[in-house]
């Protein structure tokens, strides 16, 4: 029997897959009511973080269709408006999928910059589009340090992608099964 390659069907199937089980269990443990009293501090948002790191890393992995239903989820069951974080993380992952094949031939910190400018862009187009229709939101600095802490998480989920999923980053010259330039 063959073994499946990192860009075979059932590979690429699978790793979808896995990132929809990821993402759900993100989404079920932010929904846990673990603390009774309100935080005064913004955690990552590691969702957003994984989002970014399956785009840059391996685009085939994470279709914009898939990203934007599972954020659209996440939109419905955290009350926040529905479709708006959903549209604008899937804007986010597209432009990086556009600079995914410059990103495999540059170092780390370049990739790690380039998906902290793409969450920026996010959370300054959600606050933007908010006030822009009065809708009350989070103090500013509840945002900013969301995005900082978010940021900051960025190569943890690269590592613990590449570790349990060998999330790699693709190889110059790699060739899918039919014969197709990654």
């Amino acid at each position: 029997m063959a073994e499946a390659t990192s860009s075979s069907p059932a590979r690429r199937w699978t790793m979808r897959l896995a990132f929809v089980l990821i993402a759900l269990a993100l989404i079920l443990f932010n929904l846990m009511p673990l603390e009774t009293v309100p935080r005064r501090w913004a955690g990552p948002d590691v969702l957003l973080a994984l989002c970014c790191a399956w785009t840059l890393r391996r685009p085939e992995f994470a279709p914009a269709l898939m990203i934007g239903m599972v954020i659209l989820l996440a939109d419905l069951l955290f009350q926040r408006p529905p479709g708006l974080m959903a549209a604008l993380v899937v804007l986010a992952c597209e432009w990086l999928k556009a600079r995914a094949r410059v990103m495999r031939e540059l170092p780390f910190p370049a990739e790690w910059l380039a998906a902290a400018l793409a969450m920026a862009a996010v959370l300054a187009g959600y606050r933007v589009v908010l006030a822009l229709f009065m809708v009350e939101q989070a103090p500013l600095m509840l945002s900013v340090m969301q995005l900082v802490a978010t940021v900051v998480i960025y190569p943890l989920v690269v590592l613990l992608s590449l570790g349990f999923f060998g999330l790699r980053k693709t190889a110059p010259g790699e060739v899918d099964t039919l014969g197709h330039r990654l």
